[in-house]
């Protein structure tokens, strides 16, 4: 069993984000974390998932992931995301990202638990001071270029 926690971070919303996380199963532990000049919290609460899925070398595994997201947990575990797949996403946010997670998802036995944030869970702190500080590290900011884009297009319709 693995054990994978997970937050995300934005200022402003949309702003400059984080996300943070540990991978943790038996004597092993991991942190991983990265941070965006331009992004929102959903997509950093999301991508952070997507990239502990994508950490895991050995197919099939049995995975569970914390998270203090109620956008994420309640999207995989009561199945809307998959409704949105047949509905092609319209009118859905951050389709890029689920698609990435929907692929990571079909290679693992993945479930979800919801975790109360900002509540002294040692996991969830850790990995919420991962994302926060990777979204104040200007000069390692990556480009979320998928939200970037949506973005840039949308303010042209205005």
């Amino acid at each position: 069993m693995i054990e994978i926690y997970t937050d995300g971070a934005a200022s402003g919303n949309p702003g400059p984000g984080g996300y943070g996380v540990i991978l943790r199963s038996g004597k092993h532990y991991k942190e991983i974390s990265g941070g965006f000049r331009m992004t929102t919290n959903n997509r950093m609460e999301l991508l952070a998932v997507v990239v502990a899925l994508k950490a895991l070398k050995t197919p099939g595994q049995e995975v569970v992931v914390f998270s203090d997201s109620k956008y994420v947990v309640d999207s995989v575990e009561k199945g809307w995301v998959f409704g949105w797949v047949q509905k092609g996403f319209k009118d859905k946010k951050n389709k890029d990202l689920w698609l990435q997670y929907l692929q990571q998802h079909k290679l693992h036995k993945v479930k979800f638990k919801w975790i109360k944030g900002h509540n002294e869970h040692p996991e969830n702190e850790r990995c919420d001071r991962l994302a926060v500080a990777a979204s104040q590290d200007k000069a390692n900011w990556a480009i979320d270029a998928a939200f970037e884009a949506e973005r840039n297009s949308s303010s042209k319709l205005l």
